[in-house]
């Protein structure tokens, strides 16, 4: 690492530490007291959020397993379910390092860079698996705008949510068509291209931009079925990050809503989507900070549960890391026991 990416690193730090101070500053939060109410609560809650978090990672899990399947080649070797949950869970404690678009990818890459084709399947999958979360949000954030604007309670964001999630899922298919109708308009530019030298720069762009989509229809993951069981997944994850996020209130004796916090969490994924700090340390805090004040909690109640959410957040994360790493080494060894009796079978029979 060079001085430049050192010293940005080192900026990205301290800003991620100065938003968090000047939070914690205005809301008046007593930090200590945060901090002790986190030392003796609930033993059940800690362990609830240990299984969510696990719970989490699964969901990631099942997605990337899923796209995996389609960009693998038949001359590949797929990662076991646990070693696909290990490098999960690794990039979800990298999220909490490194800024969290890069952590899961940066995990998933060298994971599978024994199997074949990291960077296709390994970066490629990541970011698309990823992409139906931010899809799911920006719905949800839909259905949150709406609810602020009309001054709504529960109710009115519980329908305006299952509401926009249908329309998601019902809409995933004929946007999977016309994505391959622009295919085939693609396919049809390339060969008028060929014929016509005079083809305008414009349309050069635009037919160079739809043979991506086209490489993207030859890859397999153009698949309306596909589509929406990764988006039906994100919405189960989403649900998961929002009971995560109410049970961290309950640990230091902070009540808010489900659906106030639920409402909350879409535009706190938006500030970790353009986070420049390590995890998103600080700018997370705030937009999910101001994004509770707008559906009416207090600026000091906000500010604690965004103390103790990151705190409780990051713990049950490398918790999981550890039973994830504890479950690898006991398949690696179940493995190798395996392969000893099966050569000692061999020499028997030979």
């Amino acid at each position: 690492m060079n001085i430049r990416k050192l010293l940005l690193a080192l900026a990205s730090a301290l800003l991620g530490a100065i938003l968090v101070v000047v939070l914690l500053r205005l809301a008046r939060v007593n930090v200590h007291a945060t901090v002790t109410q986190l030392v003796h609560c609930r033993r059940t809650i800690l362990l609830q959020l240990l299984l969510l978090n696990g719970l989490l990672v699964w969901f990631s899990t099942v997605k990337w397993r899923s796209i995996d399947a389609v960009l693998r080649r038949p001359t590949e070797a797929a990662p076991s379910r646990i070693t696909a949950f290990f490098v999960t869970s690794a990039g979800m404690a990298l999220g909490l390092i490194l800024p969290v678009q890069i952590g899961m990818t940066v995990s998933r890459t060298v994971g599978t860079h024994f199997y074949g084709r990291a960077f296709q399947r390994g970066t490629g999958g990541t970011l698309f698996e990823q992409s139906f979360d931010l899809l799911i949000v920006v719905f949800l954030a839909v259905a949150s705008v709406f609810t602020w604007l009309c001054h709504g309670d529960a109710f009115i964001w519980t329908l305006s949510a299952v509401l926009v999630t249908a329309i998601a899922l019902a809409g995933i298919a004929p946007c999977i068509r016309l994505l391959r109708w622009l295919c085939n308009f693609s396919a049809a530019c390339a060969t008028r291209r060929n014929s016509d030298a005079q083809v305008s720069l414009s349309r050069r762009f635009f037919s160079r931009q739809l043979r991506h989509v086209e490489n993207l229809q030859h890859s397999g993951l153009m698949n309306a079925r596909l589509a929406q069981r990764l988006l039906l997944l994100s919405a189960l994850r989403f649900g998961v990050v929002v009971f995560m996020a109410t049970r961290a209130a309950e640990a230091i004796g902070v009540h808010i809503a489900f659906w106030r916090m639920a409402a909350a969490v879409p535009f706190a994924s938006f500030a970790n989507v353009v986070a420049v700090t390590p995890g998103g340390v600080g700018v997370n805090e705030l937009a999910s900070v101001t994004a509770l004040h707008l559906f009416g909690i207090s600026l000091a109640s906000a500010s604690e549960w965004a103390l103790a959410n990151r705190l409780l957040s990051t713990a049950s994360c490398f918790a999981v890391v550890a039973c994830a790493f504890l479950m690898l080494g006991a398949e690696r060894g179940a493995n190798s026991v395996c392969r000893t009796i099966r050569r000692h079978q061999q020499q028997e029979t030979a």
